[in-house]
């Protein structure tokens, strides 16, 4: 059982607020941690393609100077594949999503390969405004909108921004379009052994620009891991119990989390 590569929660709850941070250009897509979950991914992009792929006119440029960027780092993927978007996205862990900035100034979700969706889907929200991709979110509008649209516009290539956002499930799926099922599973187990029934799943996310198209790409990197290997000592089990206690009520309603606060105190309960 792997150390979670990522344990967001010992920076506190969650929160609204973008977060981003900067990190080395370097560490944009490498090293890719979830380089394990490959095979899975491109069965889902062949299984489920016109859920998970797709591209508006007017993207080409941008596909395929995100997959030449992608190919530098990561090399050329497995695969004979439809679109340059898929060649690159089959060659990373991450999901990739373009925003362009169209004629108003607003930035759309104009093509992505999206294969770890968390509860959200791409055929609902290509071509959307930010306002649009953020809409369901809790307290997104307006104020947080107007800040992503802010910090898009001062990005400057070479610039690579970071941040984490995190969660827990019943199981490994990484392909979850819905939360319901998720909530109905969760229905289902006991208390006892919650630990072991419960995984923690990561969103590492990041942004930069491209600097011919100048066009926004948004990484998405879903980390899965056993609930047990993230409390692995009294510090994280504390830092964990504290993050999940301490976010906004609204936006843990907006997660789902009521669902799993059965499951969750119990499993903090064996941890200790």
């Amino acid at each position: 059982m792997r150390r979670p590569p990522y344990l967001p929660f010992l920076n506190g709850p969650l929160s609204l607020a973008p977060g981003l941070k900067p990190i080395a250009p370097e560490a944009w897509l490498s090293p890719d941690t979830e380089a394990h979950a490959l095979v899975d991914k491109h069965a889902v992009m062949r299984r489920h393609r016109s859920d998970v792929h797709g591209a508006r006119d007017g993207s080409e440029m941008a596909v395929l100077e995100l997959a030449s960027a992608v190919h530098a780092v990561a090399g050329p993927g497995e695969g004979d594949w439809a679109s340059a978007l898929e060649g690159a996205a089959s060659a990373v862990s991450d999901d990739l999503c373009i925003l362009i900035k169209d004629d108003e100034g607003l930035w759309r979700l104009e093509a992505a390969s999206l294969c770890a969706p968390t509860f959200w889907r791409l055929g609902e929200k290509l071509g959307e405004p930010l306002g649009g991709l953020h809409g369901p979110v809790p307290g997104a509008n307006p104020g947080m909108v107007s800040r992503i649209h802010r910090m898009f516009d001062a990005v400057q290539p070479g610039q690579v921004l970071e941040r984490f956002n995190w969660t827990v499930q019943p199981g490994t799926a990484r392909y979850t379009p819905e939360q319901t099922p998720f909530k109905k599973i969760a229905a289902d187990l006991p208390s006892a052994g919650a630990l072991d029934a419960l995984w923690f799943r990561v969103e590492r996310q990041t942004i930069s620009k491209l600097p011919m198209s100048g066009a926004m790409v948004f990484t998405i990197r879903v980390a899965i891991d056993p609930l047990r290997a993230a409390l692995a000592d009294g510090a994280q089990v504390a830092a964990f119990r504290a993050a999940w206690d301490g976010i906004d009520p609204v936006l843990a309603d907006y997660k789902g989390w009521p669902h799993y606060e059965r499951l969750v105190r119990a499993a903090l309960a064996e941890a200790i």
